[in-house]
């Protein structure tokens, strides 16, 4: 495997382009969050780096993209020691049986969808990881009913949070979810208005949710904040266009 000595330094070039679109993304952050009268360093940005080989990556990171976030246990399993440097968070669809993995990778995993697949997390955490800090993570809501998306249905969520809040392997830091895929941002705005509202319910019941919402992509970023997002995933507006198939990691 191998090691920092081993890498290639990250190539200038890409270090400033993607310092570039860094600080332009900062920007919009900042200016959505102060439409919504919010403070900019309340939201967290994630780096999708799904399909983005590792020397880019490492590029990103010394460009101060430092939170990057896979959606395969894999990508991200093969890119880690890779990529020196990075958090990782696990922002895509997570199976079961790949749950011993995904702890052995990442930092934080946005994508619990169900009471088994926390009580596994939990099961695994101190087995993996060994005694220290629970595991961060975010409860995945598919708020829109979408058949086409991973995620509790609201009513199932709020059945199982009492539950899944008592699992003492886990912290809880919010939810998260997916939006519409719209050529017009504003037409996503109702999906993170759920989301936010659901959350303030929730929380009102049971305050030991966290504050976290994970909402807003490329497309959308800026109407998810203005509606509450303390996170953002942000891909295409930081590394352009892709593939659809992943290239093999550098």
């Amino acid at each position: 495997m191998a090691t920092g000595a081993d890498l290639e330094p990250a190539d200038p070039g890409d270090v400033a382009l993607l310092g570039a679109r860094h600080a332009a993304v900062l920007d919009r952050i900042g200016r959505a969050a102060g439409r919504a009268g919010r403070d900019p360093g309340a939201v967290r940005l994630v780096a999708v780096s799904k399909t983005v080989p590792a020397e880019r990556l490492r590029a990103a990171v010394a460009a101060g993209l430092t939170v990057l976030g896979e959606n395969r246990v894999q990508e991200g399993e093969a890119k880690r020691a890779l990529v020196p440097g990075a958090r990782w968070e696990l922002i895509g669809p997570l199976q079961s049986n790949k749950a011993r993995r995904a702890l052995e990778t990442y930092e934080v995993i946005q994508s619990v969808d169900s009471l088994e697949l926390a009580g596994r997390l939990d099961r695994l955490v101190a087995e993996v990881r060994g005694p220290g800090p629970p595991l961060g993570v975010l409860l995945q809501v598919n708020v829109d009913d979408d058949p086409a998306k991973a995620g509790f249905a609201p009513a199932a969520l709020e059945a199982s949070l009492a539950a899944i809040l008592d699992l003492h392997g886990l912290r809880v830091g919010g939810l998260m979810t997916v939006g519409r895929f719209v050529d017009d941002p504003e037409a996503a705005r109702a999906t993170f208005r759920r989301l936010r509202e659901l959350a303030a319910r929730l929380r009102a019941a049971e305050p030991r949710l966290g504050p976290d919402l994970s909402m807003g992509m490329s497309a959308d970023f800026e109407v998810a904040i203005e509606e509450g997002a303390t996170v953002v995933r942000v891909g295409r507006a930081l590394f352009g266009e892709r593939p659809l198939i992943a290239p093999p990691p550098a």
